[in-house]
């Protein structure tokens, strides 16, 4: 049976099939918050407007005529129709507002994140953003405490409530002041990088762990520990020591006085990881951002993990 939806409403359509379901006046009345004498006159004015009796009705129960029956697949496809418009609606109204907190490596935070950001924060300017430049343990704990809805982590964590899915692989870089004899090598072993002061990172880096890792049972002759990579470019710029950055760090030494050379060792790739929540879906807000996230991996400089 077609349905005319000029005269119809979305109110007729829903106390019929609260009707349908539940085969009672007074119970059908009540989920459709009405009262009975008003729910009685909307199924009557849906009657009159389908122009066939839709209901047998008795003092025990109701059932569908044969046109009811007809009506009703018709009902339940509008119906369905209107809900998934109005979910559709209500997406877009929900990315004009709301919260999305991301936690992420400093080195992505710095030279990645600022211009993914920028085009999100464009194209949802009413989304609140949270951004936390932390260590890798830092970003899992973020996403476990709930503090965060995303995190990008040098750690695969894949538990009961985590899901960690690959967003990128990273290479390593050998950093040393212009001139330094190491630059003139055409290959470089981890042999070779043992005689010179080398400024590391400190030992709760993804990055020391990633170095240290591929080199044992070597170690390099280290002159100092510091916390962050702009500390590393500082001193390598000085010439105090050379040292071993991943490709994602490498706008921090974007220098004259600094050169830099790819180092093709077992081992000494990175791997990044999403890290998300499995037992809880995103919002739509930071599904959007999500979604804008693995679209701008390409941006990172590094390889890009499918």
């Amino acid at each position: 049976m077609q349905i005319n939806r000029s005269r119809l409403s979305a109110h007729h359509l829903r106390a019929f099939v609260h009707l349908v379901e539940q085969r009672s006046f007074t119970r059908a009345a009540a989920a459709s918050h009405l009262s009975q004498p008003a729910f009685s006159a909307l199924i009557r004015a849906l009657e009159t407007e389908v122009g066939a009796q839709l209901f047998d009705r008795s003092t025990r129960h109701v059932d569908l005529t044969a046109e009811g029956r007809d009506f009703y697949a018709g009902a339940q496809r509008v119906l369905s129709e209107l809900e998934a418009a109005l979910a559709s609606v209500r997406e877009r109204v929900a990315l004009k507002r709301g919260h999305v907190a991301l936690a992420l490596l400093p080195s992505l935070a710095a030279g990645w994140l600022p211009d993914v950001l920028a085009g999100f924060h464009s194209d949802h300017p009413e989304i609140e953003l949270e951004v936390f430049d932390v260590l890798s343990e830092n970003c899992i704990e973020n996403v476990r405490s709930g503090r965060v809805d995303i995190a990008i982590a040098a750690t695969r964590v894949d538990t009961p409530e985590l899901k960690a899915e690959p967003f990128l692989t990273d290479d390593f870089f050998l950093v040393a002041r212009r001139g330094h004899p190491l630059l003139g090598k055409s290959t470089l072993k981890p042999r070779d990088l043992l005689p010179f002061d080398f400024v590391n990172l400190s030992r709760n880096s993804s990055v020391r762990q990633y170095l240290d890792a591929s080199i044992l049972p070597l170690k390099m002759r280290t002159l100092m520990e510091v916390d962050q990579l702009a500390t590393v470019m500082g001193m390598v710029r000085a010439g105090l020591g050379i040292s071993v950055v991943p490709a994602l760090a490498l706008f921090h030494f974007q220098h004259p006085d600094v050169e830099t050379r790819f180092l093709k060792w077992p081992g000494l790739r990175r791997s990044i990881y999403l890290i998300r929540r499995r037992d809880k879906g995103l919002s739509v807000a930071a599904k959007a951002l999500y979604l804008r996230l693995m679209e701008g991996r390409n941006g990172t400089g590094a390889n890009r993990s499918s």
